[in-house]
């Protein structure tokens, strides 16, 4: 009996490791085509789950491309990249698609952050990157992943790519002419993978917005930061006001927005009308439902210290201040619980409405900004006033 009682406890041992390894990367995405977005332009959607929840954003200047890129706060060398946009239009995220054929013997693995940031340096083009995948097929790729990715002329375009192979989906060719993604590859085993749950909550809650809402405030609020589940009934953020101020706690491991979401990017691309206009990278700083979004541009030359600076980035630092107050639990099993209420409630105590003014207030501002030619001393000017406030807006969320 006690050799039974060891065997059982190793196994539920390696099986609790097996899932949270493979639960340490289940980022939901979705591509949207010009067809299918407001403004006419390409947009890539991520929400990053992941370990590594410190993150920063910089500035890389390489050639022939610079590209701003989302890090770990750890590796800010810029060598590894989970979502980035470079100087020439071309943006590229990722999924991990655990259907996909995985690594051989001796094959290398895990390196999609290393593919990412390669490509932000040398891809101009879609056809760029699906010449670098074919130049780079074999057991040096080191991947078992959906990329997705948009030019400048706005064609976007999922890849899913494996040691030995890619398969190719064009999102203006998909039903409602975008696609989504959690971490399974269409063209992967079927019924295997994660993230089923996810992917239809997202695919539900696209689906239902308007084309002309289908911006990055709304996927901001509506997608990201979205805390419903497909099967169980549990409050979303619009039902919030209704709730008394007394903790309401959900679990939030099959939702968008989790405990271990680091960030989430909408990436906006250039008007395939017009080759100088600006693409944007939106970037929303820990995990959403505590954080403010903003932009960033690659044309400024630059980045905000407050996304980047020390060994723990100013806007991640206060987003992880800002979490305690609805995930306090220091305990594993209990981190996934999230106390709905201490977000908004009834009674007017939550702190999610005084972000989201400040983040509407953001919106505003590019807005009136508008997208004709700035000089960079006039983008670097803009994307400092706007971290400043919205670093302000998280500071003033109390314990």
């Amino acid at each position: 009996m006690p050799g039974r009682t060891i065997c059982l406890t190793l196994l539920v041992g390696l099986a609790a490791v097996g899932l949270r390894a493979q639960g340490a990367e289940q980022c939901t995405t979705a591509l949207l085509s010009p067809a299918a977005s407001a403004s006419g332009r390409p947009l890539l959607w991520k929400n990053r789950d992941t370990d590594a929840l410190s993150n920063k954003v910089i500035l890389v200047r390489e050639q022939p491309h610079a590209y701003l890129a989302l890090v770990d706060a750890d590796d800010a060398s810029g060598r590894r990249a989970y979502a980035g946009l470079n100087a020439a239009g071309f943006a590229i995220m990722n999924t991990v698609a655990y259907n996909l054929p995985g690594a051989q013997s001796g094959d290398l693995k895990d390196l999609e952050g290393s593919v990412m940031a390669d490509a932000l340096r040398t891809c101009r083009t879609v056809a760029d990157f699906e010449a670098y995948l074919k130049a780079n097929q074999g057991p040096g790729l080191g991947c078992q992943t959906n990329f997705g990715v948009f030019d400048a002329t706005g064609r976007t375009v999922l890849f899913e790519v494996h040691n030995r192979g890619y398969s190719l989906l064009e999102a203006a060719a998909a039903p409602g002419q975008y696609l989504v993604n959690s971490n399974w590859s269409r063209s992967g085993r079927k019924g295997k993978g994660a993230g089923y749950l996810r992917f239809e909550r997202a695919t539900e809650l696209l689906a239902a917005l308007p084309l002309e809402q289908r911006n990055p405030r709304e996927i901001f609020s509506r997608l990201a930061r979205d805390t419903g589940h497909v099967l169980l009934r549990t409050p979303t953020l619009p039902d919030l006001k209704a709730l008394p101020a007394q903790p309401r706690w959900i679990l939030t491991k099959d939702c968008i927005n989790k405990s271990y979401t680091s960030c989430a990017v909408v990436l906006v691309g250039r008007d395939p009308k017009d080759p100088a206009s600006r693409a944007t990278f939106w970037v929303l700083p820990g995990e959403p439902v505590t954080a403010v979004a903003l932009p960033l541009w690659v044309e400024a030359g630059s980045v905000p210290e407050a996304f980047w600076k020390g060994k723990e980035a100013p806007l991640w630092l206060e987003s992880m201040r800002v979490k305690q107050r609805v995930r306090p639990f220091p305990e594993a099993e209990k981190q996934e619980y999230l106390n709905v209420a201490g977000l908004d409630n009834r009674e007017g105590t939550g702190f999610l409405p005084r972000l989201l003014s400040a983040e509407d207030g953001i919106f505003r501002r590019v807005e009136a900004f508008g997208n004709g030619p700035k000089t960079s001393a006039e983008l670097t000017a803009l994307q400092e006033e706007l971290a400043s406030a919205a670093l302000a807006a998280m500071q003033g969320v109390k314990p």
